[in-house]
């Protein structure tokens, strides 16, 4: 691409009061503002959509820059885009900030129109279930007939796993990356310790805040996170066991960090300044009620509803969605006669590799994309 394709966020309201939203948890709201992108056109069928699910701290804002002073493109901006596995010349290609994020869809940041304040935590409790209604409730105002594809990583991939299944004749294939089909108890151990850092912070107040947010909580909740979607591999071959300052009259220092210790301070220091703490604690709790089996007789009930071709990714130094949890799915959903494959991303990046070893994640989806 010899110049900047330049793409905009774009905002649409749906529901009404005649025709409310209703949430999992029973509560309702009469409209939902949900924010999107889209990248390429939309055939006269209506067939050629492909849906991406944005993960726990992305945005709708998935490829291409948003203007031509932008330094930074889209969070996968080497995975759609032309000659990539999502190429807008085939496919018309549509991502939306999730509910209860805080890039311009409806969540706990943005003000009730009954009280003219910030919802705050009495937004409704948001599951992947809520979020996928909503996507699909906006397929239906772009005028989508069918998907082509369904894709997300790691929360991106539990909403992939609820497009399965909640509607399973819209879809014709589908691929969960580095996320399961329900939450592990050891991912809500770790969601609930960034939990607790947020409210530990004393600035949280119990949600209610304005002009000074639990910064220090969202700080050490994204260095904790961050642990989790590396490894330590690469920690290894990174960072050793150097400092900032490698010298011995500074050994002792307790202010002199390992190189491991700036570099998590680093990423809690960007997200404080892109992301929003009650947006974090709805998002993970979110992560945690994930379980497509909800509400039906079983879980192999669940999964017989599944009819699209689906290729799930693991990633062998995943410490976060183990690959032999998404294994495990794949050889159920193959006993029950379905059209799934498992493919390892074999990387040293750990949970994030989907998000970085394009060169490989492109060979792998395109194979599948393109039946070959």
């Amino acid at each position: 691409m010899l110049e900047k394709e330049i793409v905009k966020t774009q905002t649409v309201r749906l529901f009404s009061a005649k025709n409310p939203f209703q949430f999992e948890c029973g509560a309702q709201l009469p409209e939902i503002t949900v924010a999107y992108e889209t990248y390429g056109q939309l055939n006269a069928a209506g067939d050629n959509a492909i849906y991406v699910c944005h993960a726990l701290t992305g945005s709708a804002h998935a490829a291409f820059y948003n203007s031509p002073e932008d330094k930074i493109p889209g969070w996968w901006h080497n995975f759609i885009g032309y000659d990539c596995p999502l190429d807008p010349r085939k496919y018309f290609i549509v991502c939306a900030n999730i509910l209860s994020s805080c890039y311009g869809t409806s969540g706990p940041n943005t003000i009730d129109p009954l009280t003219k304040q910030v919802y705050g935590m009495n937004f409704p409790a948001t599951t992947t279930r809520d979020m996928i209604r909503i996507q699909k409730a906006l397929l239906d105002y772009l005028g989508v007939k069918r998907l082509a594809c369904v894709v997300g990583g790691s929360l991106g991939a539990m909403q992939t796993w609820e497009w399965l299944v909640q509607y399973p004749d819209f879809i014709e294939k589908a691929i969960p990356i580095a996320g399961t089909a329900k939450g592990s108890p050891w991912m809500i151990a770790l969601n609930e310790i960034a939990r607790q850092a947020i409210y530990n912070d004393p600035n949280w107040n119990n949600g209610n805040y304005e002009n000074t947010p639990p910064n220090d909580g969202l700080h050490l909740a994204r260095m904790i996170g961050m642990i989790t979607y590396r490894s330590h591999v690469q920690f290894q071959e990174r960072y050793g066991r150097d400092r900032v300052k490698n010298e011995p009259e500074n050994y002792f220092d307790f202010k002199n960090w390992f190189q491991v210790e700036s570099y998590l301070h680093y990423q809690g220091d960007k997200l404080i300044k892109r992301f929003d703490a009650r947006s974090y604690v709805y998002l993970t709790k979110a992560m945690d009620l994930h379980d497509i089996s909800r509400g039906f007789a079983s879980w192999e009930t669940t999964l017989a509803r599944i009819q699209s071709q689906v290729l799930v990714i693991g990633i062998s130094s995943d410490v976060l969605y183990f690959p032999e949890e998404l294994q495990t799915v794949c050889q159920q959903l193959q006993d029950l006669g379905k059209d799934v494959q498992y493919v390892e991303l074999v990387s040293k990046f750990g949970h994030d590799s989907f998000l970085i070893e394009y060169d490989k994640m492109n060979s792998i989806v395109n194979k599948f994309l393109n039946n070959k």
